[in-house]
């Protein structure tokens, strides 16, 4: 049977729900699909500086949340996804002290946009996996198949614009399908054209700077 492995948002907002939902969906697995998995919940606390894609919400303690999905063997996933980071940014202490902690338990992971960030975090924290943001918007094909090609990424998540694009997906090698992960229940109108002025003005909020 083919398992389903959905990733989680809220690691940080919602982590009291978790605390009473993922002891629940390991005791009564009969509550749920058994071709059901956790792969991962993602998020980040509020007030980092490299976080883009949404601004990040919750203050509970980092060490809390790892050690509750340590617990259950879920990765925890930091979503680093800011797309606007310059050099200056990459020495932030609270988001580098994130990453050494996250690192230091179990199999985690950061959800990056920039390039710099993520050439930071291989080279400081290697024990950290990576995954291309969909706040980088591919839509084109082409563009999508180059970045399954970067080695450093683990996993990458498309635009959801392209997850109806089955004849492509079907035809690419297993290699590259097996680091293709969807965004599901976008909120987005599928005809967006301000997906990308959306997801940088997210990114100058959270640096601090003027966004519409």
């Amino acid at each position: 049977m083919n398992t389903a492995y959905f990733h989680l948002p809220g690691l940080f907002e919602f982590y009291e729900l978790y605390r009473v939902f993922l002891p629940l969906f390991r005791e009564h697995r009969e509550y749920f699909y058994d071709w059901c998995e956790i792969g991962s919940i993602y998020g980040a606390p509020e007030g980092c500086l490299w976080c883009g894609g949404r601004v990040g919400c919750g203050d509970c303690d980092p060490r809390d949340v790892l050690a509750l999905l340590r617990d259950y063997g879920i990765s925890a996933r930091l979503t680093f996804s800011n797309s606007l980071l310059r050099p200056e940014h990459l020495s932030d202490p609270r988001c580098n002290a994130l990453c050494r902690l996250f690192e230091s338990s179990g199999e985690n992971g950061i959800i990056v946009h920039s390039d710099l960030l993520a050439e930071h975090v291989r080279q400081r924290y290697p024990g950290l996996y990576l995954v291309s943001s969909t706040t980088k918007v591919l839509t084109d094909f082409s563009a999508f198949r180059q970045e399954l090609a970067r080695p450093e990424f683990r996993y990458v998540v498309p635009d959801f614009r392209l997850n109806h694009a089955l004849e492509k997906l079907n035809a690419l090698p297993q290699g590259q399908k097996d680091k293709v992960e969807f965004l599901c229940n976008e909120c987005c109108d599928f005809g967006c054209a301000e997906r990308r002025a959306c997801y940088e003005a997210v990114s100058r909020q959270n640096l601090g700077e003027d966004a519409p």
